[in-house]
C-alpha cells in the first residue's frame, strides 16, 4: 500500500476485516495494525493524524483472513500490564484469566502475607509472572510438559525483569513438590465443545493445552487434587463443569466454592484443604 491518510488505511483495514470478524472487532484490529506498524498511539489513529505507509499490510490481512490470531501476527500481546511474547506453542491470555489473578490477589481472600506458589501448565508464564508483579515477596514456580513453551515463559520473565523460576514436568506422571498455594489454567475443554469455539483458536492454538478427553474432562484437576500437594487451590474451569468440580474437591478432602467471572459464567474454583 502507498501512503495514505491513517483514516484511508483504517477504512481499509475495517472492509477488508469485516466479512471475517464483523465490524466492530474489524475495527479494533485495526486500530491493533495501525498501532504495531507505525508507532502511532491509539489517541493519533482516532484522530486520523498524517500519512502513513504500511508495506506489509496486505501480507498481516491475509493472515488475518485466514483467522491467524493477531497476536500470533506481531507475536506479543498486552496482558495486564505485561508484554508477553506468544507464539502457536503457547495459548493466549485470555480475559478471564486475568480475572483469576485478580481473585488469587484479593486481600479478602489471602491467608498469608508471603506464600510459596506453584502455577501448573503455565504456558507463556502469564499467571506465574502476574502474580510475581504484584507480590514480589512471594516465591513463585511455574511448571509445562511443553519445552517450547518453557522457552517463551522464561523469555517473558527476563523481558519483564521477573523473577519466577520454570521447570519441566508432567503433571499426570511426575513428583511436583509442596506449595502453600497452587494454580492452574489447565486443558479443559471437551472435543465435542468445539462448536463453540472462535475459528483463530480452533486453528492456531496449541490443541494440547486445549483438549481433554471428552469421557475424562476432569483429569487435570483430578491429579492435581489427589497429589494434596498445597492446601489452597485456585483454577480457572470449564463453565459446564462447575458442580462437577465442587464435588471433585470434595472427594479429594478439600472445601471449594465456584465463581463466575464478570460474564456470569462458573469459571473459577477456589479450594483449601480440610482438616
Amino acid at each position: 500500500m502507498y501512503l495514505c491518510s491513517v483514516k484511508a488505511i483504517l477504512e481499509h483495514i475495517v472492509t477488508r476485516l469485516t466479512p471475517f470478524y464483523g465490524p466492530q472487532e474489524a475495527r479494533e484490529l485495526a486500530f491493533w495494525i495501525i498501532e504495531e506498524t507505525t508507532g502511532m498511539n491509539r489517541f493519533d489513529v482516532s484522530m486520523h493524524k498524517g500519512t502513513k505507509n504500511i508495506p506489509e499490510l496486505e501480507i498481516i490481512l491475509k493472515k488475518l483472513s485466514e483467522y491467524v490470531p493477531v497476536q500470533y501476527i506481531f507475536g506479543h500481546t498486552q496482558w495486564l500490564g505485561l508484554d508477553l511474547k506468544v507464539t502457536p506453542a503457547t495459548l493466549i491470555p485470555r480475559p478471564e484469566t486475568a480475572e483469576l489473578v485478580t481473585l488469587i490477589c484479593n486481600p479478602q481472600t489471602l491467608k498469608h502475607s508471603t506464600l510459596n506458589i506453584l502455577d501448573l501448565g503455565t504456558g507463556s508464564g502469564c499467571i506465574a509472572l502476574a502474580l510475581k508483579q504484584r507480590h514480589p515477596e512471594w516465591q513463585v514456580a511455574a511448571l509445562d510438559n511443553s519445552r517450547e513453551a518453557l522457552s517463551i515463559a522464561r523469555t517473558n520473565a527476563t523481558h519483564n525483569n521477573l523473577d519466577v523460576h520454570f521447570f519441566y514436568a508432567d503433571i499426570l506422571t511426575d513428583d511436583i513438590g509442596h506449595y502453600d498455594l497452587i494454580v492452574s489454567n489447565p486443558p479443559y475443554i471437551r472435543p465435542s465443545e468445539q462448536d463453540s469455539m472462535t475459528a483463530n483458536t480452533l486453528l492456531h492454538e496449541p490443541a494440547q493445552a486445549l483438549f481433554v478427553p471428552e469421557n475424562d474432562a476432569l483429569i487435570f484437576y483430578r491429579r492435581i487434587a489427589e497429589l494434596h500437594a498445597a492446601d489452597e487451590l485456585w483454577f480457572e474451569i470449564n463453565e459446564h463443569l462447575g458442580n462437577e468440580m465442587i464435588t471433585l474437591m470434595q472427594q479429594s478432602g478439600y472445601e471449594a466454592q465456584c465463581l463466575t467471572d464478570s460474564y456470569g459464567k462458573q469459571r473459577f474454583i477456589h479450594a483449601q484443604f480440610s482438616r
